[in-house]
């Protein structure tokens, strides 16, 4: 070891101590119904136990000794797994405004400042996601309105796919496109063209940061906040930050040129309104401000494209490893409203079609970690006492893939979803969009799309892999990041006569 490294090591020991004297720990405390945990070692914690780069799984085997709310420790940060759809639904569920708050995690915090609505808090996060709920439905989400626009841009999607006469292609750029399409309308009142540069790029940035945010680094990162700037993850997901920022701030420059509070075109201008009503009721502007439009456009940029447009390429590498599924799909959707185009009232009326998509959803489990959660308060949880801030993880993995919820868990089953006569049966445990105070609230746009994208991709095209790859090669192991998108795929869209 030479005197470089032992100088690294020194600094590394003498600022965790630092930051484990600063902060304290309620877990020295003498109690012993705190939750179970394998011992950590010094300054590392739990690391060695942990495969960073799908730690869902090591949870999830740890569960099986520990039960099902046991304690990890990453660094000096103790975190609460909890784990089974009985002990996620009796957190987010049954103790819902306990479990309310967002864990400080210092990426997150670098990332969203507190501004926003998925990594904010307190005060702050209950008026911006009143406000942003209020304001997604008057611009259409789960209504007619917004259903047009997805229609709309399913048929540009079409278009795009059938100019590739069914040679080979990848997706992920055109599907990212597509989906966020559908929020861009809402928060700018316009679309974009698929190779549109900028949209691209952002788009890329989006993507990037979320590989990012679940990557070995930035978990090095959040247990040794000090040592930042050995991480260079860290650097590039602030510098993709403050892109996107950049053309927010011009997006909504733009806007004010030309706001009327009686024609208002979209979730900037709403948010603009607003800003200005407090001004002239001279109001201290608490929330209305520029950092927190700029934070709650990225928020809704983000979720509204990455969880879905991914979902959706689940669904098409699944159609295609299972083509006996992807036939049954197409022949329920030829039998029902044959050349039609697809609409959300359809959807009861293809029970098979809807039992797939949410299939899809489950083995997907596009965000297994869930995003985590804090304490408001102290609690007991199944008998162990759970002090006010903790960081807890409600491990949504754990809950698609419960056991003693799913007949066959660990295969894709779209059974799960039907009864014994064929008709769709909603199942309990199927928690996507997680649950309680924290649920994505974009839960409702996110059904449309996925409904109205699936159903007209599967009513136009038979989905095969590219020429040499069988469907046995297709590989559905999750690629690495804070989501689990599928590994980048080829594979050809036959028009279907």
């Amino acid at each position: 070891m030479d005197l470089m490294d032992l100088i690294f090591l020194l600094l590394l020991f003498v600022l965790t101590m630092a930051f484990f004297l600063k902060r304290g720990s309620f877990w020295n405390a003498s109690r012993r119904d705190l939750p179970p945990g394998p011992r950590p070692w010094p300054l590392i914690g739990n690391l060695l136990l942990l495969d960073v780069k799908r730690p869902y799984r090591t949870m999830s085997e740890l569960s099986k000794r520990y039960g099902p709310v046991f304690s990890f420790q990453l660094g000096f940060q103790k975190i609460v797994v909890l784990t089974g759809y009985e002990t996620v639904k009796e957190a987010l569920v049954n103790q819902a405004d306990a479990f309310a708050e967002r864990a400080e995690v210092p990426i997150f915090e670098n990332v969203s400042e507190g501004y926003g609505v998925t990594f904010s808090h307190g005060e702050n996060w209950k008026v911006m996601r009143r406000f942003m709920l209020a304001t997604l439905r008057d611009y259409g989400m789960g209504k007619r309105t917004i259903e047009d626009k997805i229609v709309e841009e399913c048929h540009f999607l079409i278009q795009k796919f059938e100019s590739y006469r069914g040679k080979p292609f990848e997706n992920n750029v055109i599907m990212n496109a597509a989906v966020a399409n559908i929020i861009v309308s809402i928060l700018l009142g316009k679309r974009f063209e698929y190779e549109d540069p900028t949209f691209v790029s952002l788009l890329n940035l989006i993507n990037e940061n979320v590989r990012l945010a679940g990557s070995p680094s930035v978990t090095l990162y959040n247990m040794f906040p000090a040592l930042g700037f050995l991480f260079g993850a860290r650097k590039t997901v602030l510098d993709n930050r403050d892109e996107l920022h950049a053309f927010i701030q011009a997006s909504f420059i733009e806007h004010l040129k030309e706001l009327d509070e009686n024609d208002q075109r979209s979730f900037i201008d709403a948010f603009l309104i607003r800003q200005q009503e407090e001004k002239d009721k001279n109001n201290i502007n608490e929330f209305f401000h520029n950092e927190n439009l700029k934070s709650a456009v990225s928020d809704l940029f983000a979720a509204g494209t990455e969880t879905t447009s991914t979902t959706l390429r689940w669904a098409l590498l699944l159609m295609m490893k299972y083509p006996e599924i992807q036939n049954k799909v197409q022949e329920e959707i030829a039998v029902v409203i044959g050349s039609a185009q697809p609409q959300i009232e359809h959807r009861s009326k293809l029970p098979y079609t809807d039992a797939v998509i949410h299939e899809v959803q489950r083995f997907g489990d596009i965000v297994p970690t869930n995003l985590p959660h804090a304490t408001t308060e102290d609690v007991i949880l199944k008998g162990y006492f759970i002090p006010k801030g903790t960081h807890v993880i409600p491990l949504l993995y754990s809950v698609l893939y419960d056991e003693s919820q799913w007949e066959r868990p660990l295969q894709f089953y779209p059974e799960h979803f039907l009864d014994s006569e064929g008709k769709f049966v909603k199942r309990d445990a199927f928690m996507p969009f997680s649950a309680g105070r924290r649920m994505c609230v974009g839960e409702t746009l996110a059904k449309m799309e996925l409904f109205l994208f699936f159903a007209s991709l599967l009513q136009r095209f038979t989905f095969q892999p590219a020429p040499g790859t069988s469907k046995e090669d297709l590989d559905l192991t999750p690629a690495v990041g804070f989501t689990t998108p599928p590994m980048t795929y080829s594979f050809c869209a036959l028009p279907r006569s």
